[in-house]
Parts: C-alpha cells; structure tokens; sequence
C-alpha cells in the first residue's frame, strides 16, 4: 500500500485513478471543495470504467465555507456533480465504527462493479469516537479480484452479463493493449466513436450498471414497528440522533420507526415498499433537504424534512419534539 499527500486535488485523484490503472485500487479523500475540484476526473473514472474510491468527508460550505464544522450537504455533488449523464454508487457511514464497514464495502463495490465510487461521512463522525473491535482478517468477506490475461475473445468493453462489469486489464499484459480515455467508447471494442446511438447506448449501459448494485443491498432494516404512523429516514451521522429520539418517543408508546440508509445510490430495492406502509414520512437532515428531495421525486411519498444548517449535530431533543408535533398534527 502506497500514500502520499499529492500538491492538489486534481493530482491525487488522477494518481489514485491511474493506480486503478495499474491494477490498484485508488483511494482518494477530500471534503466537498476538493471534491469539486476531483469532478472531472471522477468523470473519466465513470467513462474509462474503472475503480476507485471517494471519499467526501463533508464540512460546512459553500466554499470554504466553516471548515472546521460539520454538515450533510454533499449529496446532490456526489449523485449529480458531474457532468453529462454519470452515474455512481454513493453510500453513507452512519457511526465512526461504521466508516470501516461502508469502505470496505464501497472497495468490494468498485472492484465488483469496475465503477467509481462515493463515500460520504461528514466532520461529526470524522472527530467522533466509539468502541470499535478491530476485525480479523480471516473473519472479513473476501473480495474477489479477477485481472483479464487471456486473449482469445478479449474486448475492453466486453461486459459481464450479471454486473455489467467490463474487464480489468493490468498494462503490459501480453496481447491484451487497448485503448483507454475520456472520448466515448464504442461498444464492446472501446474504439473511439462518435456515432449517436452508440452513445445513448453507452450511457445507458454505464447507468444500469450502477443500477445493477441494487442487487447486493442487503434487506432494510427498520427499527421498530414495520408499518405504522410515523417513519424517520435518516442517511449518515443523524444516525445516534435520529435513533435516541425515536426511542424516546416510543418509550411514550408512540407508534414510530426509523430506517437509516447507506446506499443512497441507487437507494435499496425495498425502500419504497416500506415508505409506502406509513402515514408520514420525516426525513432530518444538515441540509436544506437533498434526500428529502430525491425521496419525493422517486417514490412520490408527501415527505417532510427537518433540516438544521448550523454545523453542528441535531439534538435528541430537536428530533423528538418535530415527531411529536407530526403526531399531534
């Protein structure tokens, strides 16, 4: 394992990509202003079809914004920020604990998947803390790694029927050159080609692609009842927050849930199922409301957001009185 501090952020990106390149797996972090600046390179990470893990560790912002304080307004950058039709897998840790978990997870994604890949946390679980038992390796699932050296039938842009995966190629293999860059591919043979339709065909494949992860989301858990009154859909450190105050109120024997995802794109096959079976869905966010606004446009569920801007975390006490107010209501 190889790290170093690139002189900017486009230089770490493109290094990490180019790892990804050798045969690696590139891993490249920043917060959301860097996260900007990776964008483009992000992008010929979606095109060349590679993988490679993004880490958003998010702050405050616009710009440099409060870069010592916490928030959970990146999620339209990752789903969105770049440009043209570009979709990625994006997932959310939701404790300092779990941080382990969802990057091991977004690393088992990439390379599956051969696709870019977001990891959101934010500054409240990067100086947060819990008890956390170091895991043995012989006990973590294995991710297989499969490199191309054979050459009779090889094409870059050959695809795995389940994944949708194209080959992973290490440079140098014998007989197996072949072109790699931002230019659009042409099916199966990754030529540079211009022709229209195979554009639109390109970019619809990269998308179910990535939509093909849906497939390796594990069931949705929901703490509490399965239907009822009142759900809170909560995404990354709203997590300790979120779960207190939906205990609390329980604990008043009020019939409320709570789901907190870590697959945001695409969301988990079951999810709109579950938001389906309750009166009312509250969905509190560090934001202006970007997961309530994805919620509502993809289900069609009359969401309500509960959105705090101030860089710091929600109070157990903030959450629990909005439920309240939505039962009373």
């Amino acid at each position: 394992m190889y790290t170093f501090q690139a002189e900017d952020e486009i230089a770490g990106v493109c290094s990490a990509l180019g790892a990804s390149f050798g045969g690696g797996i590139g891993v490249t972090t920043s917060s959301g202003p860097g996260i900007a600046l990776k964008q483009e390179a992000i992008n010929l990470a979606v095109m060349v079809e590679l993988p490679l893990v993004i880490c958003n560790i998010q702050r405050g912002g616009p710009s440099t914004g409060l870069p010592t304080k916490t928030e959970q307004a990146d999620l339209y950058q990752a789903i969105f920020g770049r440009n043209s039709d570009s979709s990625l897998p994006v997932l959310a840790a939701a404790t300092p604990g779990d941080c382990f978990n969802m990057a091991y997870e977004a690393v088992r994604i990439a390379i599956r998947y051969m696709t870019p890949v977001f990891l959101l946390t934010d500054g409240y679980l990067a100086n947060g803390a819990e008890p956390w038992l170091i895991p043995k390796f012989e006990d973590l699932p294995s991710i297989p790694v499969q490199f191309r050296t054979e050459v009779e039938g090889f094409f870059p842009y050959l695809r795995d029927p389940e994944t949708l995966a194209r080959p992973w190629v290490k440079p140098g293999t014998p007989g197996l050159e072949h072109r790699i860059g931002g230019i659009e591919k042409e099916d199966v043979t990754g030529n540079i080609s211009y022709s229209p339709a195979n554009h639109e065909l390109m970019t619809r494949a990269r998308a179910r692609k990535v939509a093909a992860v849906a497939q390796d989301i594990p069931p949705t858990t929901i703490r509490g009842e399965q239907a009822g009154d009142l759900v809170v859909v909560g995404w990354g450190s709203t997590y300790g927050s979120i779960a207190a105050a939906v205990d609390e109120v329980r604990a008043r024997g009020k019939k409320v849930s709570h789901v907190h995802l870590r697959y945001l794109n695409p969301l988990p096959p079951d999810l709109g199922g579950i938001l389906r079976r309750f009166k009312t869905v509250l969905v509190p966010e560090m934001n202006m409301g970007q997961l309530l606004t994805i919620l509502r446009a993809t289900y069609l569920v009359d969401a309500v957001g509960l959105n705090k801007i101030q860089g710091q975390p929600f109070k157990v006490s903030e959450i629990a009185a909005k439920i309240l107010r939505l039962l009373e209501g």
